[in-house]
C-alpha cells in the first residue's frame, strides 16, 4: 500500500544564515534605448586585451572538445617566470573571487571571525557569511585601512583577514612597511589575504604586491586577477600565491578543471605582452591625475587613488548629489558606479577610460555642476 501523501510540501532550505546574505550587485552595464554607451563602472581597462591574448584565445577553438590542463600548469609557469615565483605555490581559479571563496571554505566556519575593512570589497563579507563565520568590520582612517584599528579587533576567534591593497572603491593603499607591521602583529593562526587586483597599476616606491611576504611566511596569501589591467574580465582568470600548505589545501578543494583551456592560453599570452601592459600603465599614469585635477576644477573632489579609478564625491546640495548626477549621466548614456553599499551614498566611482570617454564624462559633469 502506498504511503500517505504528505499534507504539505516542504521546500529544501539552505543552511541557516545563507538567506541573510545580501547578494553582490554589480554596477549598471546597460541602459534603455539605443546608441553607444560610455561604461566606466567596472574598472575595466580602456585599452582592451592584448591582441596576442585574443589570438591565443581564438587558436584554442579547435581544442574545445578536450579538457584543459587540470592544474593550469602553462599559466602557473608563465606567472612564475614573470614574477620570479615558485610555480608549485601558485593556484589558479575562475577569477580571484573563486580563490577568495576557496580560502573561506578551507579556513572559516561557525564560531570563527574574519576581518575586513570598512570600505572593503563586498565579496569578502559574502564569503565569510557563506561559510558560517562572523564578519568583523575594521574602521578606516581617511578612507584608508588602519593597521592599529584592524589589530584592535583581532581575537582568539579571528581566523582570516581580507585586505585589498589598493582598495576598491577608494583607490587608497597601505605601504609595504605598514603591511609588514600588520603581519608581524597577527597570530600565526590568522591567514592574511592580500588582494592585489590593482597591483599592476601602482607606481609608488613604498608599495609592494607582497609576494616576498608570502614566500617568507606560512600565513600570507596574495591574490591577483586578469580582469583589470590584462583586460580579460570575461574569461574569469585569477591566481593566488600561497605558502606550500595553503596551496596544497586549495588544490584539494578547487574544481579539477576550474580554469578553461582558452583562458589559460589567453592568460599566458597576456603575461608575455609587456608592451601592452606598459601602454595600459602609461595611459593610466597620464589620465588618473588629469581627471582628478579637472574634476576639482568643476567643484568635485576625488579620493587620491593609485589604481585605475577615482572615487568622486558630490556636494550635499539638492540638485548636485551623486544620485542626481547618476541619473543625469544616464540620460547622456554614461555609466559610472554607485557605491552606497560601500558606505558612500554621495559618491560615484569612475574608471579611467579612453580619452574620448574621459572627456565625455568631464563635459557632462561640468554641465551638471553648472560650470559651463
Amino acid at each position: 500500500m502506498a504511503a500517505d501523501a504528505p499534507s504539505a510540501r516542504t521546500a529544501p532550505a539552505p543552511r541557516p544564515g545563507i538567506l541573510d546574505i545580501a547578494s553582490y550587485v554589480p554596477g549598471t552595464s546597460v541602459l534603455p534605448g539605443t546608441g553607444p554607451i560610455v561604461k566606466l563602472s567596472s574598472n575595466e581597462t580602456p585599452l582592451g586585451p592584448s591582441p596576442k591574448a585574443v589570438e591565443a584565445y581564438i587558436d584554442e577553438a579547435a581544442r574545445l572538445a578536450r579538457y584543459p590542463d587540470g592544474s593550469a600548469r602553462p599559466l602557473r609557469e608563465a606567472l612564475a617566470a614573470e614574477h620570479g615565483l615558485d610555480p608549485a605555490r601558485i593556484v589558479c581559479g575562475a577569477g580571484s573571487d573563486e580563490l577568495l571563496n576557496l580560502l573561506a571554505v578551507a579556513y572559516l566556519g561557525p564560531g570563527d571571525e574574519a576581518i575586513y575593512t570598512e570600505h572593503g570589497f563586498l565579496v569578502y563579507k559574502i564569503a565569510i557569511l557563506a561559510h558560517g563565520a562572523t564578519p568583523i568590520v575594521a574602521p578606516e582612517t581617511n578612507r584608508t585601512a588602519d593597521v592599529d584599528a584592524i589589530l584592535a579587533l583581532v581575537t582568539a576567534r579571528t581566523r582570516m583577514l581580507f585586505l585589498a591593497n589598493p582598495n576598491n572603491p577608494t583607490g587608497t593603499y597601505l605601504p609595504a612597511a605598514e603591511i609588514e607591521r600588520l603581519h608581524a602583529s597577527l597570530p600565526g593562526h590568522v591567514v592574511l589575504v592580500l588582494d592585489g587586483a590593482y597591483a599592476e597599476y601602482v607606481r609608488r616606491d613604498d608599495y609592494e604586491a607582497s609576494a616576498a611576504l608570502v614566500a617568507a611566511n606560512d600565513n600570507v596569501v596574495m591574490t591577483r586577477t586578469f580582469s583589470k589591467i590584462y583586460g580579460l574580465a570575461s574569461l574569469r582568470i585569477g591566481w593566488a600565491y600561497c605558502p606550500d600548505a595553503i596551496a596544497d589545501t586549495l588544490n584539494r578543494i578547487r574544481g579539477p578543471f576550474n580554469v578553461t583551456g582558452p583562458s589559460i592560453a589567453a592568460g599566458v599570452a597576456a603575461v608575455g605582452d609587456h608592451a601592452h601592459m606598459e601602454a595600459a600603465v602609461a595611459h593610466n599614469e597620464r589620465w588618473l591625475p588629469e581627471m582628478a585635477m579637472r574634476l576639482a576644477g568643476i567643484g568635485l573632489t576625488a579620493t587620491p587613488s593609485v589604481a585605475n579609478f577615482l572615487l568622486v564625491h558630490f556636494p550635499d546640495t539638492p540638485g548636485r548629489t551623486a544620485r542626481e548626477a547618476d541619473a543625469y549621466l544616464h540620460q547622456r548614456r554614461i555609466i559610472l558606479r554607485r557605491v552606497e553599499e560601500y558606505g558612500f551614498p554621495n559618491a560615484l566611482r569612475m574608471t579611467i577610460g579612453t580619452e574620448p570617454e574621459n572627456v565625455a564624462v568631464l563635459d557632462a559633469l561640468s554641465a551638471f555642476m553648472g560650470a559651463t
